[in-house]
C-alpha cells in the first residue's frame, strides 16, 4: 500500500498548508509507509530553484515530492485557473495510482475532489481532509455570485462528499455543517490541526528578531499570515483601533505577511496616516517561534460571516508560543470555543470597538495576565493539538479500512 498525498501547496512554501503536509508527510515515511506528494511548483519567492521547469520530482528515503507546474497570480480568475491546472495533472497522476493505495485529498481547492471519482474506480481509498468549507466561503465573500453557479458549485461538493470513503474534517463546527448537508456521521471524522510544540516554542521577548525590528521596547499587537480575504474586514476594524491609539509611541501594530489584500490593507494605513502601524514581509520559517515571541497579544481575525466557516491554523501556532490571543470572532465561532476552553485569551466581535480598546488596555497594564493567559495557551496546546497527539490519529484513518 502506498500513500498519496495530493495538496496544492507544500514546502517549501510559507503558510499553514504547506508546512503542516510537509510534517504529516515527513511523519508517515517515517513510519515506514511509502509516500507520494503531488503538488505544485512553489510560488514566488520560492519558485526560483524551478524556474522553466514544467514538472520535478524529488526524493528522500521512502518520500517522494512530484511537483507540477501552475500560474501564478493572486487575481481571482487566475486562481481558479491554477486550481483547474493542478487538478488536471492530479489526474494525470491518477493513472500511476495502484488498486489498495490510498489517497488523501486537502481541500481546498474544492475541484480537486474530483479526482474522487476515478479513483474509485481503480479500488481506491480516499480521504478528503476539509480546511476549509467551500463553496461556502466563497459565496460569503462574495466571490460567488450567480445563482445558477452557486447551485451548480454546492451540487458538485455533495458529490465529491458522497464519492470519498472518510471526511477528515477540524473542528466539530466542520462536521455540523457538512452533516447539515446530508453527510453520514459513519464518514466524518473529526482530526483538528497540529502544531510543532518542540518546534514552535515560547522566547523571550527580548529576542534577535524583536531587535532587528526595534519591538524590543514596544507593546505589540501582532497578526502573522496571509492577509487575504477571510480576515480583510476584520484587519480593516485593527487599522481603525490604531488611529485610535495613534499617539502613544510605545504601542505598535505589526502585520507580517502577504497575500491578496495586503495592498489595500497598506493603502488604508497610509491614507488614515498610522505611525503605530508597520508591515513586513513573511520571515524565514526557522524565525518564526522568535517573530511570534516578539508581540505582545497575537491576533486571529476572521470576518464575521466566516466565523463558523474557517479554524485558522496560527492559532495553535500562538497558542505554542505562549502568549494571549485576541480573537477577533464571534462569540459562536470555532475560535471563540476554542479560547474559552483554554483561558488563552479574549474573543470580541470585529465590531465592537470600545471593547477591543478596553482588551488592549487591559493586557497592556496588566503583564501578569497576559503572561497567565500565555502559559494557559502553551499547556492547552500541549495537550490537544501537538503532533505527537494528532499525527497518529491521521495515520490510523489512512492504514486502517476498517475505521
Amino acid at each position: 500500500m502506498k500513500i498519496w498525498i495530493f495538496t496544492m501547496y507544500y514546502h517549501p512554501e510559507f503558510g499553514s498548508a504547506p508546512i503542516l503536509m510537509d510534517e504529516l508527510a515527513t511523519f508517515l515515511a517515517a513510519r515506514d509507509y511509502p509516500v507520494e506528494v503531488v503538488t505544485t511548483i512553489p510560488r514566488p519567492p520560492h519558485h526560483r530553484p524551478y524556474r522553466f521547469k514544467i514538472r520535478q520530482r524529488e526524493k528522500r528515503d521512502k518520500l517522494v515530492v512530484s511537483r507540477y507546474r501552475t500560474n501564478f497570480t493572486r487575481h481571482h480568475l487566475g486562481r481558479l485557473l491554477a486550481w483547474s491546472l493542478y487538478t488536471l495533472w492530479s489526474l494525470l497522476v491518477l493513472r500511476r495510482v495502484k488498486s489498495g493505495d490510498v489517497i488523501l485529498l486537502r481541500l481546498p481547492p474544492l475541484l480537486l475532489g474530483l479526482i474522487s471519482w476515478p479513483a474509485k474506480r481503480k479500488k481506491v481509498r480516499v480521504v478528503l481532509s476539509v480546511q476549509d468549507i467551500h463553496p461556502d466561503l466563497s459565496i460569503e465573500s462574495g466571490l460567488l455570485r450567480n445563482k445558477k453557479l452557486i447551485k451548480f458549485a454546492q451540487k458538485m461538493e455533495k458529490w465529491i462528499y458522497d464519492q470519498a470513503d472518510k471526511i477528515v474534517v477540524i473542528s466539530p463546527g466542520f462536521g455540523q455543517n457538512l452533516k447539515r448537508k446530508g453527510v453520514s456521521s459513519e464518514k466524518l471524522i473529526i482530526i483538528p490541526n497540529w502544531v510543532n510544540t518542540e518546534f514552535l516554542k515560547p522566547y523571550p521577548k527580548n529576542n534577535q528578531v524583536a531587535v532587528n525590528f526595534d519591538l524590543v521596547n514596544k507593546f505589540v499587537i501582532l497578526y502573522a499570515g496571509t492577509l487575504t480575504l477571510s480576515s480583510y474586514q476584520s484587519l480593516e476594524k485593527i487599522l481603525e483601533i490604531a488611529a485610535s491609539l495613534r499617539t502613544d509611541p510605545q504601542l505598535l501594530f505589526l502585520f507580517v505577511g502577504e497575500g491578496l489584500k495586503k495592498p489595500d490593507l497598506v493603502k488604508k494605513a497610509q491614507e488614515l496616516g498610522l505611525p503605530n502601524v508597520k508591515f513586513i514581509p513573511f520571515q524565514p520559517y526557522e524565525l518564526l517561534p522568535q517573530l511570534l515571541s516578539s508581540g505582545d497579544v497575537l491576533l486571529v481575525p476572521l470576518d464575521q460571516e466566516k466565523s463558523e466557516l474557517s479554524v485558522p491554523s496560527k492559532l495553535y501556532n500562538y497558542m505554542a508560543v505562549g502568549r494571549p490571543i485576541l480573537g477577533l470572532a464571534e462569540s459562536n465561532s470555532e475560535v471563540a470555543q476554542i479560547l474559552r476552553k483554554s483561558e488563552a485569551g479574549f474573543t470580541i466581535s470585529p465590531g465592537e470597538k470600545d471593547a477591543l480598546l478596553r482588551v488592549i488596555e487591559a493586557l497592556r497594564t496588566s503583564p501578569s495576565l497576559g503572561r497567565e493567559m500565555g502559559q494557559k495557551a502553551r499547556k492547552y496546546v500541549e495537550r490537544y493539538y501537538s503532533q505527537k497527539v494528532v499525527l497518529p490519529q491521521y495515520e490510523e484513518i489512512l492504514i486502517n479500512k476498517e475505521i
